[in-house]
């Protein structure tokens, strides 16, 4: 029980260490617009004119995110029922946080799974792309703690998902 203590206050002060920089004009700009590349209307609408736009490699890459976006919500969905975690911004004070914040369970960041499971299957189908789309995918991650929405282990959770997702169709798209 008490290692459950000291990795739930790890979480916190690491949370708390990036959300304390949420009055930085520059940054706040930069995370509520990058924030969105994970959210729903950004991945489903990147994949669907890639497939119906693109051919080859990249088409076959586009399909395989495509499936590994289905494939990886649907345990985001389960566990945020199983596991409903209060978001940080509810339970920790003084966190910074958006006027509108989300009102759903923080566990595990969807955002997160959601560009995992876009840009895995394309770095694996095309390298050469991860020196754009890592850096991408992770600023997506930390874009969640710094706009207090999320704890570091909820993003964590989400990077496992997407990249697992990813992984896995890509496999099967080979």
């Amino acid at each position: 029980m008490k290692l459950l203590l000291v990795f739930y206050q790890t979480d916190q002060r690491i949370f708390r260490g990036i959300n304390r920089h949420y009055q930085n004009r520059f940054l706040n700009a930069f995370f509520r617009t990058i924030t969105h590349m994970g959210g729903a209307r950004f991945t489903i609408s990147s994949i669907l004119l890639l497939i119906l736009f693109s051919g080859g490699q990249l088409r076959q890459a586009a399909v395989s995110s495509a499936v590994a976006l289905a494939l990886s919500h649907l345990p985001v969905h389960f566990i945020k029922k199983w596991y409903p975690r209060k978001r940080p911004y509810i339970i920790l004070e003084n966190t910074f946080f958006p006027s509108n914040p989300l009102q759903d369970h923080s566990f595990p960041s969807g955002h997160t799974t959601a560009i995992f499971s876009l840009v895995v299957p394309v770095i694996l189908f095309m390298p050469a792309l991860s020196a754009a789309l890592i850096p991408l995918a992770c600023m997506v991650a930390l874009s969640r703690v710094y706009l207090g929405l999320h704890y570091p282990t909820d993003i964590l959770v989400g990077v496992l998902l997407g990249t697992t997702a990813g992984i896995l169709s890509y496999l099967f798209f080979l």
